[in-house]
């Protein structure tokens, strides 16, 4: 395996195969780019050298190949057996095909429209696996230890390239009840491994923290679903039997298998730093660092999506809730992570800003929560994608958010969706 500095690297560089960290971590997949953001996460965590079983890939071999005729190809394969012959004039086919194919694709996805459809596909496919793996322990009590972590592997890498626009889908008007828990662990370790980058975990915790909080409820699966998808107030003794819902995520990852942080994760999920939560009642200190972010992930997304007794609430509403952080529930570093993630305007919130324009909120800035990115509805720049402007104390500045019923009638006069 062959090493490679991190300094010495640069964006664009393919390498002809999968880019690793410490020999087992996959980083970048084979024929991907490196970005100008994998390359800063990698000295923001630390890492010094990458590895690689194959080479920095120039493509010369690639482009001697494709220039060439098939023609040029039958006469040097005279010597050769027809059939060996006749396959490497399909090879040479099919690699200028995808090498065509990679650059209208890589074309499409410059364009801002482009890259939220391709994000939206890719998290029903990870809200997919998680339903499969929910699905696979209610029939068969299994769950494949090696195939989560390395689908959170892959889903660290998503996240942290496509944040601004995953922090933008927001969840279905209406949840099934066959979707509660797959759409709630989804969102919860979206927003997880969001708070997780922000704080610096190493690669090896994020993927226990992601694992952790894709499971933290599946202890609901022992229970009746009566009790957690109802609008109907439940009985002392029924709330006594939902909330043990922890200790039986603990159990089951123990007789699965899980290591002891995620075992924990999961147990104390629901416990508080004022030491109120369950099962417990254990405070600060004594709750791992992988709960505390799940309490946060977790409470972020009650908020805004919907259940079955009430609406979803907005974005921005549930920011101001977590800062209040009401009797001290939460760790404040973990609020201040989620305050720089997200800004106090939230990704996804549309605005009025001083000079009169309405503006979706669509990124943040690394350093000032106060004032995020926003993208002017209705204008456009010199690329054709939505202008955007950094929001400031001037005539950028924001006034309000839009309610609800107000996002709703901006949208439908421009003819646009509420992704």
């Amino acid at each position: 395996m062959n090493n490679f500095e991190v300094n010495a690297l640069k964006p664009a560089l393919i390498f002809t195969d999968h880019l690793i960290l410490d020999k087992q971590f996959l980083v970048l997949g084979k024929g991907f780019p490196v970005t100008h953001e994998l390359l800063k996460e990698l000295i923001t965590w630390g890492f010094t050298s990458v590895s690689c079983d194959g080479t920095i890939d120039d493509g010369t071999k690639d482009k001697e190949i494709i220039n060439r005729s098939a023609e040029d190809l039958i006469l040097e394969t005279q010597q050769e057996d027809a059939e060996a012959a006749k396959e490497r004039i399909e090879k040479a086919n099919e690699l200028k095909s995808n090498l065509q194919n990679a650059a209208k694709l890589i074309q499409t996805l410059n364009t801002e429209s482009s890259r939220l459809e391709m994000t939206h596909k890719v998290y029903k496919e990870y809200s997919d696996y998680i339903e499969s793996l929910y699905t696979r322990y209610s029939t068969h009590k299994e769950i494949d230890r090696e195939q989560l972590s390395k689908v959170v592997q892959e889903l660290i890498i998503f996240v942290r390239e496509n944040r601004r626009f995953v922090l933008r889908i927001n969840p279905a008007s209406k949840q099934t009840d066959k979707k509660f828990l797959v759409n709630h662990a989804m969102r919860s370790t979206v927003i997880a491994l969001t708070i997780g980058t922000r704080l610096r975990l190493q690669f090896t915790q994020m993927i226990e923290l992601g694992q952790a909080c894709i499971l933290h409820e599946i202890g609901m699966l022992r229970l009746p679903p009566q009790l957690y998808i109802t609008d109907k107030k439940l009985q002392p003794q029924e709330k006594a039997k939902l909330a043990s819902h922890p200790i039986l995520g603990y159990e089951l990852l123990k007789e699965v298998g899980f290591t002891l942080p995620i075992q924990r994760a999961v147990l104390e999920h629901h416990e508080k730093e004022n030491g109120s939560g369950y099962p417990r009642h254990i405070s600060a200190d004594d709750i791992s660092t992988y709960a505390k972010i799940i309490a946060v992930a977790c409470a972020f997304e009650a908020i805004t999506a919907p259940r079955h007794y009430r609406s979803a609430r907005p974005k921005y509403e549930a920011m101001l809730e977590i800062l209040r952080n009401t009797n001290n529930q939460y760790d404040e570093n973990v609020i201040k992570a989620l305050l720089y993630s997200f800004s106090i305007f939230p990704i996804g919130v549309y605005v009025y800003l001083a000079n009169g324009k309405i503006a979706r909120i669509t990124d943040t800035k690394p350093d000032d929560p106060r004032h995020p990115i926003a993208q002017i509805l209705g204008e456009t720049a010199a690329d054709g994608d939505p202008r955007t402007v950094e929001t400031d104390e001037s005539s950028n500045k924001v006034v309000r958010v839009l309610n609800q019923q107000e996002e709703a009638d901006v949208l439908k006069s421009l003819g646009l969706t509420n992704d």
